[in-house]
Formats: structure tokens, C-alpha cells, sequence
């Protein structure tokens, strides 16, 4: 038991060694025949080793871009891909960075940015109708976002229009509340002082007519009697 548990010990050993060993170029090798597979994921994983290897490595950086792009993580592609180093590139390799570039800026909606990766991919190949496809449709999806930004300012406008109109009416039924309000109590106050009035009339009218009789009653007549 002793004897397979230190054989096991070797064996990873070694193969820690060997991946330790292998370069660059056969990690970008052996992602290269993932990415042609179509696994996608591990050939990122292949790329990211070969970068560890070489972090200056303009092949590994780029194809780590273009794996990243077909995992649909167009954030994470436009990040590797704006790290290659194309100085070195010649002008077909820089232009095909620069296409993929557009097109992971193209997938995160960030069309300027894209048109002027495409406008930098033509000017390394100008003949590469591909690319002048995709600034193109870049520029209308471009348009069309403007035209959208500007629908809504108008619609925000509109908006903001409406609102200050149903204030207005909402300030003038209110003003309209209390006016009548204020009528009706004014006619209620009329309404009363009529009444009091009215009282006061009929009040003053009985107490005379009480003070008459109170009189009449007063008046004795005395009769003279003759001695």
C-alpha cells in the first residue's frame, strides 16, 4: 500500500514537471485545437496558461480575446483584445485584431468604440470587405441609438410638459375648491345675519306688542262718585 501511494506521489510529481514544462507555444497549441473543436472554455484556459508563460504574448492575448467573443462575454473579450500588443504585428494580423476588437465592441452596443476599431482594422487592409460590412452596419446601429436617445429626451420633454400642466390644473381646481368654499360660507354668514335679523325683527315686534298689553293692562279706570 506503501509502495502505490509513494508510485502515485511520482506520477504526480512528474506531471506537475511536464506541465510546468511545457511553453507558450504549446499552450496556445493545445488551445488553438480546443478553440477548432469548438470547446471554447477550455481553450481559454489553454490561453490564460500560455499568458502566465508570457504575459507579453500578443498570439496568446488575441486568441484569448477571440475565445472569450465566442462565449458571448463580449465585456471580458473587448479587455483582452485592447491588451494585445500589435506593435510587432504585421499589418494583416493587426488588422484582424482590430476587426475582432469591432466586433466584441460591436456585441457590448458600444458603437463608436467599434467604428473606430473597423476604421483601424481598414487602414492596416483596406480591401478586407468584412470589415467595411460590419462599419458599416456599426454606423446604423450608431444612428439608431442616437435616434433612440433622442426619442426618449423628447419623450423625458413631453413628459416633464404634462406633469407641469396637470400641476397647473391640480392648483387651479384647488384655487376653484376654495373660492367656492369661501362663497359658501359668506352666503351661509348672509344667510344667517338675514335670519338673526329676521329674529331680532320678529323678537322686537313681540316684545311690543307684550308691552302694549302690559299697558292697557296698567291703565285703571276710576269712576268719580258723587258725595
Amino acid at each position: 500500500m506503501r509502495i502505490l501511494l509513494k508510485l502515485f506521489a511520482i506520477i504526480l510529481v512528474f506531471a506537475s514537471l511536464i506541465a510546468n514544462g511545457q511553453t507558450e507555444r504549446q499552450f496556445v497549441r493545445k488551445g488553438n485545437k480546443s478553440y477548432e473543436k469548438g470547446n471554447y472554455k477550455d481553450a481559454e484556459i489553454d490561453y490564460r496558461k500560455a499568458l502566465s508563460k508570457n504575459p507579453s504574448s500578443g498570439r496568446a492575448q488575441y486568441n484569448l480575446g477571440t475565445s472569450l467573443y465566442k462565449q458571448k462575454n463580449a465585456e471580458e473579450a473587448v479587455k483582452a483584445l485592447s491588451n494585445v500588443n500589435t506593435s510587432e504585428m504585421d499589418k494583416n494580423s493587426r488588422a484582424k485584431v482590430y476587426h475582432n476588437l469591432g466586433n466584441s465592441l460591436l456585441e457590448a452596443k458600444k458603437y463608436p468604440e467599434s467604428i473606430q476599431a473597423y476604421k483601424n482594422a481598414l487602414r492596416n487592409n483596406p480591401t478586407d470587405q468584412d470589415t467595411r460590412y460590419n462599419l458599416a452596419y456599426a454606423m446604423k446601429k450608431l444612428q439608431q441609438q442616437q435616434q433612440q436617445q433622442q426619442q426618449k429626451q423628447g419623450d423625458k420633454k413631453d413628459d416633464k410638459k404634462q406633469q407641469q400642466k396637470d400641476q397647473q390644473q391640480q392648483q387651479q381646481q384647488k384655487e376653484q375648491k376654495e373660492q367656492q368654499q369661501k362663497q359658501q360660507k359668506q352666503q351661509i354668514s348672509k344667510a344667517d345675519a338675514e335670519k338673526m335679523m329676521e329674529a331680532l325683527k320678529n323678537n322686537e315686534k313681540n316684545t311690543l306688542e307684550k308691552l302694549k298689553k302690559q299697558n292697557a293692562k296698567a291703565v285703571k279706570v276710576t269712576i268719580e262718585k258723587d258725595w
